[in-house]
């Protein structure tokens, strides 16, 4: 069974996950706390994202930011990794992650991949893009 990341943001979940869609494509689904049916005053006044799912080629990507009153920690120690059909797709997604972020390693050619990068987006998300892995 495979383990799907849950990211947490601190008020920008909305906009991230919209990114996101746009590079990855696929089924963008989000619930603000004021949907909530218990939901407080102070949920009801928030425009954060409860939950968010992005949905595509049988994957799923889960955000939200944090709850109404509650700053929570910036991500960091955890990277999404994925893995790309292809050269030039690793390459797209890179470069689109990339744009407002930082490059902590510049995509290339590596001893198990045809091309691998890393970067911080301009959202916090640490993200490791790859083409391939080569076999053997």
């Amino acid at each position: 069974m495979p383990f799907d990341p849950y990211l947490h943001f601190q008020g920008n979940c909305r906009a991230a996950m919209t990114a996101y869609q746009a590079v990855f494509g696929g089924e963008l689904q989000l619930m603000g706390y004021g949907d909530a049916p218990d939901a407080t005053a102070e949920m009801k006044a928030s425009d954060g994202i409860m939950h968010g799912m992005l949905l595509t080629d049988g994957r799923m990507l889960l955000a939200s930011d944090f709850p109404p009153g509650f700053k929570g920690d910036p991500q960091q120690a955890v990277s999404v990794s994925h893995i790309a059909g292809s050269v030039p797709d690793a390459k797209r997604v890179f470069a689109a992650l990339a744009e407002g972020g930082e490059v902590i390693m510049e995509f290339a050619p590596t001893f198990w991949s045809d091309g691998f990068g890393m970067l911080k987006d301009r959202f916090g998300t640490h993200w490791m893009i790859s083409a391939p892995w080569r076999q053997g």
